[in-house]
């Protein structure tokens, strides 16, 4: 079963002035991409937070000396997790610019969170190989986050019913972990 990459798609809205440092940029970028890897969607929770997060030019600055404008240019920037932006470095090649592209179109997610690029899409199977989309932490760190959901669900059921449905949710909670578990050991 394929599953959508992510839910809500990064908007770049950020109107104000040019900053000198592009690294003044972050708290915005942040915003717009909803505390989120652009390229694998992991909230930047996973991470540390924002301080541990990057920023990566979409258009490398270092190669294009002729534009120096690219180095501070908001939507030249991309908030992203640093495994994404070491990976990418100053590589130009075949990537898809997160808030101009709609992701669910090239990238799909299996059962357990794992990243699956298109077959349809060069980009996206560019961008799998070289960002390395197919380590196993992306797809621990969003199956963490469909657990915290149903955690939230089943608080909130809790609290407002002590209902057997909250029993019920706690079981599909407690199996969907367990087979998890039991994937994690079965690839090691």
């Amino acid at each position: 079963m394929s599953l959508p990459f992510r839910k809500k798609a990064p908007v770049r809205s950020y109107k104000g002035g040019v900053f000198a440092n592009y690294r003044a940029y972050k708290k915005y970028l942040a915003e717009d991409f909803n505390k989120r890897c652009g390229y694998t969607d992991c909230s930047h929770d996973f991470f540390g937070g924002k301080d541990n997060f990057h920023i990566d030019h979409f258009v490398p600055w270092r190669k294009h000396p002729e534009k120096p404008e690219l180095k501070t240019q908001y939507s030249n920037l991309i908030y992203c997790c640093s495994y994404v932006n070491i990976a990418k470095s100053d590589d130009e090649g075949s990537y898809l610019d997160p808030c101009n592209i709609d992701f669910n179109k090239h990238f799909y997610r299996d059962n357990f969170g794992n990243i699956i690029p298109n077959d349809n899409s060069d980009e996206a199977k560019y961008m799998y190989k070289n960002l390395k989309l197919f380590l196993k932490r992306y797809g621990i760190i969003w199956m963490l986050e469909q657990l915290e959901e149903r955690m939230y669900k089943l608080q909130e059921l809790i609290e407002k019913t002590g209902d057997s449905d909250a029993k019920c949710l706690f079981v599909e909670i407690g199996m969907k972990y367990n087979n998890y578990k039991k994937y994690l050991r079965a690839v090691q």
